[in-house]
């Protein structure tokens, strides 16, 4: 059994984020490699097997998740926010609300779980890049009364979690007022769309990246997802327009070094597909992990502010360049005036591209 924890707070957040809450526990590897996989076209990560491997170092990164990043960013700059999730009563759950408490995001609809244990992940840090080892505990996961919000960031969750979905998607049809961010993670995808199909009806704001754009849409184009060669489409515009047409007033689509892509409004009132590189890298980057949740919750708290799409993209790049200078989601995190800063020094042809 558990409770949400009571404040005698005027009023809900005016940004509330519902996902997963994690430790993450970085190990950078010294003796690893990368091989490709045939099958897959992607890489592996190998490492020797049987023996005992030595590490550079490990460091832990408490209270993060797509979430709790966002939560966290949208709180540095500037807006009230809140974060609906669960921990266990354990040592490892105090220190999550104590971390989002320093980052001034409300705990109150953080559930303690009597007997349960705080999730916790081990991130396999190689390079750049990164391998992650996880373990959603299962939590009876049920929605406070989050009435009064403006905006609801929906991230990842786990994999026993689309009960909770429908009941999200009937509170939402109650409460139209609600704008709805949606950046699935990786079970939401796997649940398809047709299964959380108010829930992207509803959304204001859709942040997810090429490849899974890829997915997202087999269900609903099946095989017109492919291009002549046979393989998944990388065309910008059928996955905008594919993902538009699930319900999504405004989906983004990332596709790492290439940047992003959305819709925009021109000065004469006609809307184009427009491109903006990834700000460039004040040096190079440290490991890769919360890029992506940077940009969104960034480029949605842009939104929130009255900012245009433009200047959106331009503060999600911006803070998603930064995070890839720290260990982990939230220690790059900027505040507005720092963005703001980066912008005004950014070279003269980071700009918005019209490409369709």
């Amino acid at each position: 059994m558990f409770t949400f924890k009571k404040k005698n707070t005027p009023a809900n957040p005016e940004f509330i984020a519902i996902g997963d809450l994690v430790i993450d526990a970085f190990i950078k590897l010294k003796d690893a490699h990368e091989i490709p996989n045939a099958s897959s076209g992607g890489m592996e990560l190998c490492m020797v097997f049987g023996t005992k491997l030595p590490f550079e170092f490990a460091e832990e990164v408490v209270a993060v998740g797509n979430s709790a990043n966002a939560a966290v960013s949208a709180a540095r700059l500037g807006l009230s926010t809140g974060l609906v999730a669960h921990v266990g009563d354990d040592e490892n759950g105090q220190k999550c609300i104590k971390k989002l408490e320093q980052e001034k995001v409300s705990t109150k609809f953080v559930g303690v779980h009597k007997g349960l244990i705080t999730n916790y992940h081990y991130v396999l840090w190689y390079g750049t890049e990164r391998t992650i080892l996880i373990k959603h505990e299962d939590f009876p996961l049920t929605l406070p009364e989050i009435a009064g919000t403006k905006w609801l960031y929906l991230s990842s969750l786990s994999e026993h979690s689309l009960p909770f979905h429908k009941e999200l998607m009937e509170y939402l049809n109650k409460h139209p007022e609600i704008k709805v961010i949606f950046q699935p993670g990786t079970y939401q995808i796997k649940f398809g769309a047709t299964a959380l199909a108010d829930i992207y009806k509803h959304s204001e704001l859709f942040f997810c990246n090429l490849e899974e754009a890829q997915i997202i849409l087999k269900e609903s184009m099946g095989e017109a997802i492919h291009g002549a060669d046979g393989k998944p489409t990388r065309d910008i515009k059928v996955l905008l327009n594919g993902i538009r047409a699930l319900g999504p007033k405004l989906p983004v689509i990332t596709d790492g070094p290439q940047g992003a892509y959305t819709y925009i409004v021109g000065t004469d009132g006609v809307e184009y597909i427009g491109h903006l590189s990834i700000y460039p890298d004040i040096a190079p980057p440290i490991e890769r992990t919360g890029a992506g949740d940077a940009f969104a919750s960034t480029f949605s708290t842009a939104i929130a502010l009255g900012l245009s799409v433009e200047d959106a993209l331009k503060w999600g790049s911006v803070n998603s360049m930064n995070v890839c200078q720290h260990v982990g989601a939230q220690a790059g995190l900027l505040s507005r005036e720092m963005i703001l800063e980066y912008i005004k020094k950014a070279p003269s042809d980071w700009k918005l591209e019209k490409i369709a």
